[in-house]
């Protein structure tokens, strides 16, 4: 059976509903950077995401081929994320949209080196003639953090980010925005086929204790 991330750390994939502390240690991923309006038609945002998948399935069907990936194993692609922020904001205000930066990103398995990862950008490059360009190795260290599942459309986020502050500033900790830290979202639901009132989001934000 393939590995699956979500059910093998839920921890990280599957919060509750009310929000929690949690220590995320550093993942690989790969990653695409840009700005602008996300729900822009054919926008940088959505052609990132075309980027992401053509890596992450390239090392995933790589056992099909004659390229031998050193330790890996069959797993499921992990869940789609965001790293989101703004110029002069402190977290992000979903009324400007048209200044969001942002960097999207896929896990990597533990197997994949930065070695492996050139060959599958190359291999994906020269299979589908496309430019890979964009996309780089991501080595994201977040470490202790407020997070909750987010079930609603992505414009009802502001709501569960409040609940979220209350609770973290109850057990002692303040948001951490420092440090290349980001407002982080993995979304599980495909909004293709997701009603709004459906998707779910873990929204993920670094603390720190609020005495620091």
């Amino acid at each position: 059976m393939a590995f699956d991330y979500k059910k093998e750390y839920k921890e990280f994939y599957l919060p509750k509903k009310q929000p929690c502390l949690v220590t995320v240690p550093a993942m690989n991923f790969i990653a695409v950077r840009g700005r602008g309006n996300p729900n822009e038609e054919d926008g940088a945002y959505k052609q990132s995401i075309g980027l992401l998948y053509g890596i992450a399935f390239t090392i995933k069907m790589s056992k099909m081929g004659d390229h031998r990936i050193e330790g890996y194993f069959d797993y499921v692609v992990p869940p789609l994320e965001g790293l989101w922020w703004q110029e002069g904001v402190i977290g992000v205000d979903y009324t400007r949209k048209e200044d969001f930066e942002w960097i999207s990103m896929i896990r990597l398995p533990e197997f994949v080196t930065k070695e492996e990862f050139a060959w599958a950008v190359a291999e994906a490059s020269m299979k589908k003639n496309t430019d890979f360009s964009k996309v780089e190795f991501l080595t994201y260290d977040e470490g202790l953090c407020v997070q909750c599942m987010h079930i609603g459309p992505y414009d009802d986020e502001p709501a569960t980010i409040d609940s979220m502050d209350v609770f973290a500033w109850e057990q002692g900790y303040v948001l951490d925005m420092a440090d290349g830290r980001r407002h982080h979202e993995i979304y599980l639901s495909d909004v293709r086929k997701c009603r709004p009132e459906n998707l779910k989001t873990v929204i993920r934000h670094p603390v720190k204790p609020a005495h620091c």
